[in-house]
């Protein structure tokens, strides 16, 4: 049996006088505090079994981009600004001018769109050719129906039958009265509830022999002994890959479910309903540095987001690398090698980590999720997501006020009684932990959490 000095293990844990195994003094592999040890003291862990498929954990992406912070409610809620400017689609241009004002009738999807517009208001409209007219709106709305005058032209014939168009400012007479109109701020709320993953591992009495004993002695020269289980070391991390997989992948139970349970909105989902959405890229080919830069134009309308993480399968991030060898050095066509200080040795080396284009800077990985057999490398439709980087300003409203956010980030339920990131607990009737009359140790464990995709517009889900 090895012995530990009070440095060489984490204070969360609590030596027990006896050899009596619980939580508290249950020690976890999967907790790097412990590589030195386990491989000085236990290298069977290491060597008994063929590493045959490699490192085969999936997680550590949410820990890469993401913070953890606890939440006390079963639903999350916050609300995010709008848009600034006023902008429409869809909307049917009548085409010729009548009455003493020569005005043109545009007609709205519905009477709300149309009220958001003022007498006053100076437009730009636009059609699918992109023939552009600037008119003045010259009456209040009467249902879905507005009513303009055309600078420059008599009418709006020039312009197709659907228009789309945006308030560039207002024109009003000397002297004017009861101008513009009172708009509250535009925001949307979203919400979000968290779930619980739960899993255990069991060891039957017959087997007790597996648990593992330390005994440890702090710095106050009291001792005392920490457990292990080997077996169960890759049941634990099994559930930490589910933890993060089911943050990436759950979905909320839609209106034709038929699951018990709500679940939850997961990255996926949250890109797919509120995010940019981009598929059949092909990065490698003739066109490829013309599909990114249709990415970079989506972004520009977005939030514009200077720092950006792309996390990609093999394939698209060896697509990415020949995008970018194929320029040179100096940036041809705005591509810069900034982040390779420009150095024609270190931009041919094919394993770029990252690179700019334009006002953007970007940095790729390979994400395992995406590769492996046993996980989306098996479905193999997606080829990766752009995730921004920093932090957003929200409303929350548990607290009442604006917070800054990651735009990824993770809420775990929490209180003072109660911490559920990661819960685990033994029971049975062996090792001295008498909590049922069964014979065998089970190990549980249990985690409520939920994920929480802030300006979810930013993010880019790559799709086959």
């Amino acid at each position: 049996m090895a012995t530990m000095s009070g440095g060489a293990f984490p204070a969360s844990l609590t030596p027990r006088p006896t050899k009596t195994p619980d939580a508290s003094n249950y020690i976890n592999f999967a907790d790097t505090s412990f590589s030195q040890w386990s491989q000085q003291y236990l290298p069977e862990v290491y060597e008994k079994e063929i590493e045959r498929y490699g490192k085969r954990t999936v997680g550590g992406f949410l820990r890469m981009v993401s913070a953890e912070m606890p939440v006390a409610s079963d639903q999350i809620i916050w609300s995010e600004q709008g848009r600034l400017h006023l902008a429409f689609s869809g909307v049917t241009n009548g085409q010729s001018a009548s009455g003493a004002n020569s005005e043109v009738t545009l007609t709205f999807g519905t009477s709300a769109e149309a009220d958001l517009l003022a007498k006053g208001m100076t437009l730009v409209l636009a059609d699918s050719t992109n023939a552009v007219a600037k008119v003045l709106v010259s009456t209040e709305a009467a249902g879905a129906v507005v009513k303009v005058q055309v600078y420059g032209a008599a009418d709006l014939s020039g312009l197709g039958t659907t228009v789309s168009g945006f308030v560039f400012g207002s024109e009003y007479a000397k002297g004017s009265e009861s101008v513009g109109i009172s708009r509250d701020a535009n925001f949307q709320t979203f919400n979000n509830k968290p779930i619980i993953l739960r899993d255990k591992y069991s060891v039957a009495g017959s087997d007790v022999a597996q648990i593992g004993w330390i005994e440890v002695t702090s710095e106050a020269g009291t001792s005392g002994y920490l457990w292990y289980l080997k077996s169960e070391h890759e049941s634990r991390l099994r559930f930490e890959d589910y933890l993060e997989m089911s943050m990436v992948e759950a979905e909320k139970k839609g209106a034709s479910g038929t699951t018990s349970l709500d679940g939850t909105e997961g990255m996926f989902e949250a890109i797919e309903n509120r995010g940019l959405v981009y598929s059949g890229a092909d990065f490698d080919g003739a066109g490829g540095l013309s599909q990114f830069d249709d990415i970079l134009a989506q972004l520009d309308k977005q939030g514009a987001i200077e720092e950006n993480m792309m996390f990609l399968d093999r394939s698209t991030s060896l697509e990415i690398d020949n995008m970018l060898a194929a320029q040179n050095s100096y940036g041809a066509g705005g591509t810069s090698f900034g982040v390779f200080n420009n150095e024609e040795d270190m931009a041919l080396n094919l394993g770029f980590s990252g690179f700019r284009r334009g006002s953007y800077d970007f940095y790729k990985t390979d994400w395992k999720y995406l590769n492996d057999a046993t996980t989306r490398g098996l479905i193999g439709d997606i080829d990766g997501v752009l995730v921004p980087a920093g932090t957003s300003t929200v409303y929350d409203e548990n607290l009442g006020k604006n917070v800054a956010r990651p735009f990824l980030h993770v809420r775990y339920r929490a209180n003072e009684v109660d911490d559920r990131r990661m819960k685990s607990w033994v029971t049975g009737s062996v090792g001295g932990n008498y909590t049922s009359d069964e014979d065998a140790m089970n190990v549980h464990f249990l985690s409520e959490r939920a994920l929480c995709v802030q300006a979810a517009n930013n993010f880019v889900l790559l799709k086959a």
